[in-house]
């Protein structure tokens, strides 16, 4: 069965019944060449002893997919590439508000790259994948959702599902997910784009958005399975009592500027009504009666109290403090701490040969900047397992990176390659958005020449029926029991990234409108705060940072700066003390320790490329003598030979009498014939 659903001017065509027959629901899907297998399966029965919704979304890349075998020495794939776990939490997002509450049994989609054409993203087709799955199959869904890329072309026009070219030479990268009613997912990266740019986007997505989560629906009632019958979840029965004899005691509790605090007084009451009780049936039912409690009395301070936990005001952003120059020796740092929230971010600087390598399906193969996020158990006052990067972090860390590429300057300009690790100290709230902040400062403080300092703020919803509430600035109870995450960065000029998550079925564009100029406002004062602590990227990198300068040269010269088996090349690290990398391009990048050493190599590639002209003068080695002449290096790779009647004035019987081998002599170029050989006289030095 087959299904054909236009976007824009191309279409995604999705075929089911023929493959993974076996899967709760599989669906083929295909964006121009770009092909992936979804599949979507649930568990016969609920998992026991979970209180959360037990989905887990994983993205298979097949390096075949783009004609490749993995690098490296293990040929087969393994743990999944950073884009896949992106893809991964992008297709998560929009799903999860989507099953019943309470529902209990694993849910498995697998989304498997069988086809990367090079031209065509596969993150969007699994999205639809797998929203295509999940509606054929016999899961419990409030489905369909659709998904869909918006670019703009140079002109401003935008451009549904772009290329990767069209992504590279427009100023807007948005993805959209989101259920025929309403908006569920925002992904964005920008060039500044305004805020009315990206309403209009975010309208024009919902409208594709909309043609798929029909067609898909319909398809699906067509050829699906019967859902499986999932009773509503029975009230707790001791919750009315409970509600009676603790609901305004939670409700003040929830008052408090500190997060411990707060937290330490609703377990005090958890553990006054748990006093005495020993069955634990109903240990367990008070525990998720007061998570009920907690959560009506969040929602009734906000939505129509009008409060906030910590008695902010509704677009009150925390107390804000900005640092530069934390450590020593490091190429830059900035410390960022916004209420309880607080990011150390350390930069290191590096020539361009230490950019990453990447091993992937898409087109890009390096990565010259470099943003990574840490989140240990102790910034919220726990302890956890320290190891390797989670989802999550690694979710953050891409977010922030792509919050400040805009801004940063070309190769040209700044020929490092630049890593941050933003280490998160204390949170409760944003620190994702924290992080685009202490990374900001540490590139200005590491001498960045940054287009533009970049700040970050997250922005929550509290919505019942037609009312609702706006947070700027939200802290960690607010995201958890709000409705929205809605992370913004930016420059004062515009929006550079964008990340919104919903816990309920959608919002729509207008409120979203409401929610970016709110941002805005809350942007603009933090920048303000940030450039009262430094203004400008300082002039110099650090004293402890390598230099590095480039300097072009004709690309049919590459060769002679290599030279055989790279003996040139090495030669002149060896002898300067310096790294050289030379691009297809011409473009050489020479790195070092110091200015000195690096500005002396240059002047070596400068020498060595240049054209050697007759009349020139040149002091230079003597690397072969024969009965005929003395042969003297002039550049590395340039020798010319001074005649023995030309290496002093009146009859020299020996070569050996005027020069040897390993002498070094004045010379000036007599000629350059047609086969490029050069002539020379020996000088008084």
């Amino acid at each position: 069965m087959r299904l054909e659903i236009p976007v824009g001017e191309r279409q995604i065509v999705l075929e089911t019944g023929k493959l993974a027959r076996q899967a709760g629901g599989s669906v083929m899907v295909s964006f121009g060449d770009t092909t992936l297998l979804s599949a979507a399966t649930r568990s016969n029965s609920p998992r026991p002893g979970v209180d959360f919704l037990p989905l887990s979304v994983d993205i298979e890349e097949r390096m075949s997919a783009a004609g490749k075998i993995p690098g490296g020495f293990i040929k087969r794939e393994g743990r999944p590439s950073e884009r896949a776990i992106l893809t991964a939490r992008l297709t998560d997002r929009p799903l999860r508000p989507l099953f019943p509450k309470g529902y209990r049994n694993d849910i498995q989609v697998v989304s498997t790259v069988f086809v990367a054409d090079q031209t065509n993203p596969y993150d969007v087709v699994s999205m639809v994948g797998a929203s295509a799955a999940l509606a054929l199959s016999d899961i419990p869904f409030d489905g369909p959702i659709g998904a869909v890329r918006v670019g703009r072309d140079p002109d401003g026009g935008l451009i549904l599902n772009p290329s990767y070219m069209e992504i590279s030479e427009g100023d807007l990268d948005l993805v959209v997910a989101g259920t025929k009613d309403a908006i569920t997912m925002v992904e964005a990266g920008a060039n500044e784009v305004s805020e009315d740019v990206m309403v209009e986007a975010l309208l024009a997505a919902h409208e594709a958005i909309k043609v798929q989560a029909e067609a898909i629906e319909k398809w699906a009632a067509e050829h699906g399975k019967p859902k499986q019958e999932v009773a509503a979840p029975e009230e707790n029965p001791l919750l009315s009592e409970l509600r009676a004899q603790y609901y305004d005691r939670v409700k003040d509790g929830l008052i408090n500027e500190s997060r411990t605090e707060r937290h330490q007084e609703i377990n005090d009451l958890r553990e006054a009504a748990l006093e005495g009780k020993e069955d634990e049936e109903e240990i367990s039912r008070i525990k998720d009666a007061f998570r009920t409690l907690e959560k009506e009395a969040f929602r009734d301070l906000y939505v129509n109290d009008r409060k906030r936990t910590d008695l902010r005001g509704l677009t009150e952003i925390r107390p804000v403090t900005a640092e530069v120059s934390v450590l020593p020796r490091v190429h830059g740092t900035g410390l960022f701490t916004r209420g309880e929230t607080q990011v150390l971010s350390s930069l290191a600087l590096a020539d361009l040969g230490l950019a990453q390598r990447l091993d992937t399906l898409e087109p890009q193969t390096t990565k010259r900047y470099m943003h990574h996020y840490n989140f240990p158990p102790y910034s919220t006052g726990e302890t956890g397992r320290i190891g390797s990067p989670r989802r999550r972090e690694i979710g953050h860390g891409a977010l922030a990176e792509r919050a400040l590429v805009p801004v940063l300057p070309d190769e040209e300009t700044f020929p490092y390659a630049l890593r941050i690790i933003s280490d998160v100290l204390e949170s409760n709230g944003s620190s994702s958005m924290a992080s685009v902040c202490g990374s900001t400062l540490s590139l200005m403080d590491g001498g960045v020449p940054i287009k533009a300092p970049v700040a970050g703020v997250a922005m929550g919803l509290v919505k019942e029926g037609e009312d609702y509430v706006i947070l700027t600035d939200i802290q960690g109870l607010e995201d958890h029991l709000g409705d929205m995450d809605f992370k913004v960065a930016g420059t004062r000029d515009g929006i550079t990234a964008l990340q919104m998550d919903m816990k309920i079925t959608g919002v729509s564009a207008e409120l979203l409108k409401e929610a970016l100029g709110q941002a805005r406002e809350a942007r603009n004062e933090i920048l303000d705060i940030m450039r009262e602590t430094i203004s400008e990227p300082r002039l110099e990198t650090s004293d402890y940072a390598p230099r590095v300068e480039a300097i072009r040269i004709p690309t049919d010269k590459i060769g002679m700066i290599i030279g055989p088996g790279g003996k040139t090349i090495n030669g002149m690290q060896d002898q300067f003390g310096v790294n050289i990398s030379v691009e297809d391009d011409g473009t050489v990048y020479v790195s070092g320790l110091d200015g000195i050493s690096v500005k002396n190599a240059l002047g070596a590639i400068g020498a060595m490329t240049k054209d050697v002209e007759a009349g020139e003068i040149y002091t230079g080695k003597v690397v072969k003598t024969t009965n005929f002449g003395a042969f003297v290096e002039l550049l590395p790779g340039k020798d010319g030979l001074i005649h023995i009647s030309r290496l002093a004035p009146g009859r020299v019987e020996s070569v050996e009498d005027v020069v040897t081998q390993g002498d070094t002599v004045k010379v000036r170029v007599l000629e350059i014939d047609k086969q490029k050989r050069i002539s020379l006289e020996k000088l008084e030095d």
